[in-house]
């Protein structure tokens, strides 16, 4: 008689937290492509692994959306699609401009994030998901444009926002002309979640940390090429939001095989995996956690140790991480 193979668990089943998501590029294709024809849109750039190609398309995609209602679309899509991954919270990033209030005939940017936290608590009620926002900066605009966010964030801190970030271009925009932003931020007991460490290497991780204070870091894997820096992730517990196609698609690393991933794990450094731009990279939260199963040889009691990691290091409410520990534990039994 032939040996029956052992049971493997449903990924789709494991409570996670989704921490490293922008929220247009969670657009479904079909959505894309259905805006982008609408309202006269070039298709994004097939990637060929520079950042700059990458922001090209990435543009595209943030700028797809012109009415309040396709937010709501967007919004009540992605939580559809989280909870058929096991997602039970989604932190989605945003960056609100003028220029996006005038595309959607709001006023102003509070105005912006008025209507996607109303957005936001419609999907959470169809669905049963919980949705935070983080407020994102961009470092490649002054400063006092990522204070004015800041402040805008902390009025909201009670009420739908979690966190605030940074991103874009972090060779040619240091952290240290934002650490004003991020102690407004901070003071309101927002989590300082920036990017750093994906294509600049561990002094910009290293930065984050000590001009911004950060919490989490968004991607952070170059950490790995200083050992010091890795203890010192390893021993404060700051979770990386690690997206390995991301990485993989951008450059980062050339081969899957050799993403530092396992080595941040076996240092004892906690860490969540993402999708970073779905659309734009063709992936999803749950395509990384099968990553991590057949790529990277993780058994289950990795595995659910990332997803735990990702519930810890969220900004979700009590009932949302108590309900989710307790799923993460039935799901090993």
């Amino acid at each position: 008689m032939a040996r029956e193979r052992p049971a493997v668990r449903d990924l789709a089943a494991l409570p996670k937290a989704h921490l490293h998501l922008h929220l247009e590029a969670g657009q479904r294709p079909a959505m894309l492509r259905e805006l982008t024809e609408r309202y006269g849109l070039p298709a994004p750039e097939p990637l060929d692994g520079t950042f700059d190609t990458f922001l090209r398309s990435a543009k595209v995609v943030f700028t797809a959306l012109h009415q309040p209602e396709e937010y709501a679309r967007l919004l009540r899509e992605m939580a559809e699609d989280a909870v058929a991954e096991g997602v039970v919270w989604i932190e989605a990033a945003i960056w609100l401009t003028q220029g996006q209030a005038d595309r959607l005939g709001l006023p102003n940017e509070e105005a912006v994030l008025a209507m996607l936290l109303g957005a936001a608590r419609a999907a959470e009620d169809a669905t049963g998901i919980g949705l935070g926002f983080i407020m994102q900066a961009n470092r490649m605009h002054p400063p006092g444009e990522a204070l004015a966010l800041a402040q805008l964030a902390a009025r909201y801190a009670s009420r739908g926002v979690v966190g605030f970030g940074l991103a874009d271009d972090e060779v040619h925009g240091p952290a240290e002309p934002f650490a004003e932003a991020f102690a407004v931020a901070r003071s309101a007991a927002l989590l300082a979640v920036p990017h750093a460490g994906e294509v600049a290497g561990p002094a910009s991780v290293r930065a984050a940390l000590d001009a911004l204070g950060a919490h989490r870091i968004q991607h952070g894997v170059r950490s790995v090429e200083d050992p010091t820096l890795v203890n010192r992730l390893a021993e404060d517990g700051i979770c990386l939001d690690v997206c390995p196609t991301s990485n993989l698609q951008l450059g980062v690393i050339s081969d899957i095989q050799l993403h530092p991933l396992p080595a941040l794990i076996q240092a004892g450094v906690p860490v969540s995996l993402n999708a970073d731009d779905p659309v734009i990279f063709g992936c999803t939260i749950l395509d990384e956690y099968e990553v991590a199963r057949r790529r990277f040889g993780f058994g289950d009691e990795v595995l659910a140790r990332i997803a735990a990691d990702s519930i810890r290091a969220s900004g979700a409410p009590d009932w949302i991480r108590r309900r989710a520990f307790a799923g993460i534990d039935a799901w090993l039994r």
